[in-house]
């Protein structure tokens, strides 16, 4: 067995309506003026109302930076920035799904150690703690609230960067499933596929260990079990539960095992074609799952039982059936199944294989990969 750390540095609450226990996180964060990073969607059917009213009516002060794209942008990581020195906010909760927390940690980071977000990228180049970040997920996909990753898009070069740091991973977590229980059927679908895929490559990673696997194995369970009936009704209320809990276990698999191919890939799409990075993750899923299959030592069987919702694989397994297996979820889920049907075109994919091969994802999917090979997925994906 190799070696391998493991530490959960957060406060972490789960369960119905456990939102009503925001101010006693930002009281022991020792803050009373705070920045709300949310988005318009959210501000539109009530959420950012309903967090900052729990704010203010604890006696606190409370501040909305709502100017985000689904992908956020360097661009808004700078506004945020200027919005939270403005106000003189001392701690940020970041509502939404990876768009709001991604911003969120980054501009904890800029406001404790000033520079650029560019400053940072990679892993490890974070000095120490950040400001305080309460993390308040409203989808059950990104995992984001347990992560130690800040992914911003340079939308000059159309790069996803990525900030990686264990400092970044917020101090305060807040999982409450009513919250997620009014999405939209296409959004539950594209962050539960998310989530599962997060498991998944954590799971198969070069970097796994007993612990993550733990946690890789768990999300796969609950997220297996209970993404169809999710997308089905959301306000499913064991189902919701179960997704939100199984997103952040996945989470904090790839946090400590990293991930492979699919987020690799996946980060130029959007970067490049607007796609919703879910989606992304989803489309590419099945193509990278049979090539990695060359590698497969056992999991995929696994991996197999948990995604068919209990029908079990017997001796006759092959690793294709797990590929059929997951195309036929997207299917039944209403996810493209190429690329080309989510806007991607062949002109952008040098361009597009070069910033996959920047990823430190590459270097622990559990098949070797050059660029001819990424060249070669993204064709196959079309």
């Amino acid at each position: 067995m190799k070696d391998f750390n493991f530490k959960i540095p957060q406060d972490i609450v789960y369960g119905k309506g456990s939102l009503k226990k925001l101010p006693e996180f930002i009281k022991a964060a020792k803050c009373q003026n705070v920045l709300l990073v949310s988005d318009r969607g959210l501000k539109g059917v009530g959420l950012v109302d309903k967090v900052a009213a729990t704010i203010v009516e604890s006696g606190l002060k409370c501040t909305e930076f709502l100017d985000l794209q689904p992908n956020p942008t360097i661009d808004n990581v700078n506004a945020a920035l200027e919005t939270y020195k403005a106000c003189g906010a001392e701690s940020i909760i970041a509502l939404g799904g990876g768009g709001p927390m991604d911003v969120a940690k980054a501009v904890g980071l800029l406001a404790t150690y000033g520079g650029k977000v560019t400053d940072y990228a990679g892993f490890g180049k974070v000095p120490g703690p950040t400001v305080p970040i309460i993390a308040i997920p409203t989808t059950a996909g990104t995992g984001s609230e347990v992560t130690a990753s800040s992914v911003i898009t340079d939308s000059v070069t159309h790069f996803k960067m990525a900030v990686i740091d264990y400092n970044l991973i917020p101090g305060y977590a807040i999982l409450d499933p009513e919250l997620i229980m009014t999405l939209p059927a296409s959004i539950a679908a594209a962050c539960g596929v998310d989530a599962f895929v997060h498991a998944l490559e954590a799971y198969v990673s070069k970097v796994a260990n007993p612990i993550t696997d733990a946690f890789a194995e768990k999300a796969m369970e609950l997220i297996g079990a209970n993404i169809r009936q999710f997308v089905a009704s959301r306000d499913n209320e064991e189902a919701a539960e179960n997704m939100m809990l199984g997103s952040t276990l996945a989470g904090v698999a790839f946090a400590w095992a990293k991930l492979g191919n699919v987020h690799a890939m996946s980060h130029p799409v959007s970067g490049f074609f607007g796609v919703a990075h879910g989606v992304a993750n989803a489309v590419l899923l099945p193509t990278i799952v049979e090539y990695n299959a060359l590698a497969d030592n056992g999991r995929y069987r696994k991996i197999y039982d948990y995604i068919t919702n209990g029908k079990k694989a017997d001796d006759s397994f092959t690793p294709d059936m797990l590929v059929d297996a997951i195309r036929k979820l997207n299917a039944e889920l209403g996810i493209p199944a190429t690329l080309t049907e989510v806007g991607v075109t062949e002109d952008k994919l040098p361009e597009m294989c070069a910033d996959t091969m920047k990823s430190g994802n590459v270097l622990t999917n559990p098949r070797q990969s050059t660029i001819k090979d990424i060249e070669m997925l993204y064709r196959k994906t079309m």
